[in-house]
């Protein structure tokens, strides 16, 4: 097994994102396409296509990150990491739909019931909901930051999902400060992409994984991971 070690408060999460876009602005499109396209796809099915989606993206910014260029044929080798990915995209989404479910049940049973009701009744249930709706919805910020890197761990240290899940809470509430940064230039660049007609949120999401991937790799510095291209033969002839 890969070492199992981090480092930690090595996340500023300003410089990170302008090592990100450094990284990455002379090769936006490719980076742009391999996002969109793993985003697309992993939307078929949500939790059986998530998993591997996640895993090719990661592997070609990965690449990036350690000096080869992205290519879009890893992509689809996420597959090769179904069942690992399988299990992290089952962490995820499984509680968004849970949180979908307690929000939107409430709603229509509301919408229903709501004519019929005193406004006495109707607004402690309506502010009762909302602080429901946002206690669940902290709930769900905390728990998809402490699996930020579980993804990138199952393919750059061969991790199973159950062990890159705990390792990526372990080291993210190690980083816990830097990676709250970086969530929260994430969701301004999302806003700041809603403003722009809501196509600059796609424009802004290939930067926000590509700093995700920057974020990782200061934790858990580069290794000899097995998809990397082993050298030609005869490199080392003469040395």
């Amino acid at each position: 097994m890969q070492n199992l070690e981090f480092r930690t408060g090595v996340i500023k999460p300003v410089e990170v994102y302008k090592e990100a876009w450094e990284m990455m602005k002379g090769e936006f499109w490719m980076i742009f396409g391999i996002t969109i396209v793993g985003m697309l796809v992993a939307g078929i099915i949500p939790i059986v296509i998530m998993g591997p989606m996640m895993c090719g993206i990661y592997m070609a910014l990965l690449d990036k990150a350690d000096g080869r260029p992205a290519s879009f044929e890893k992509l689809f080798k996420g597959f090769d990491y179904f069942l690992p990915g399988f299990i992290v995209s089952l962490v995820v989404m499984l509680p968004l739909m849970i949180f979908i479910f307690v929000v939107y049940i409430p709603m229509i049973a509301l919408s229903i019931a709501g004519p019929r009701m005193d406004p006495e009744q109707l607004w402690p249930l309506i502010i009762g909901m909302i602080i429901v709706e946002i206690f669940i919805g902290i709930l769900m910020t905390i728990l998809h930051s402490l699996l930020i890197f579980a993804f990138p761990l199952i393919v750059d240290r061969k991790l199973s999902g159950m062990q890159a899940i705990k390792l990526s809470a372990r080291a993210v509430w190690a980083n816990k400060a830097g990676i709250g940064g970086l969530f929260g230039i994430g969701i301004i660049l999302c806003f700041a992409g809603y403003l722009l007609l809501c196509v600059g949120v796609y424009l802004a999401l290939p930067l926000i994984i590509m700093a995700t991937t920057v974020a990782y790799r200061k934790v858990f510095p580069g290794t000899a991971s097995a998809h990397f291209d082993p050298p030609p033969p005869g490199v080392y002839q003469g040395l």
